[in-house]
């Protein structure tokens, strides 16, 4: 005799329940406050790196960084 839908259906939303509380979380990072975070900055005599292309610069040599605020960030409705 097969079971009624709502029980066959009860039972797949407790097995995702559970499903989901025993399942390993990510660790999320937790975001910097604007007053925290870690500017680069100016050294006399540092030479300065000429680039062609795309690269990373891990310890740039920075004039002016600009300003530090937090803005939400909204996304557009797509048409």
């Amino acid at each position: 005799m097969p079971l009624p839908f709502f029980v066959q259906a009860l039972i797949v939303v407790a097995l995702t329940a559970v499903l989901y509380l025993i399942s390993p979380k990510p660790k999320m990072d937790k975001l910097k406050p604007a007053d925290k975070v870690d500017v680069p900055n100016t050294e006399i005599g540092k030479p300065l790196a000429v680039i062609f292309g795309t690269v990373m610069i891990r310890d740039p040599n920075v004039v002016w960084f600009g300003d530090l605020k937090i803005k939400a960030v909204k996304k557009k409705s797509g048409k």
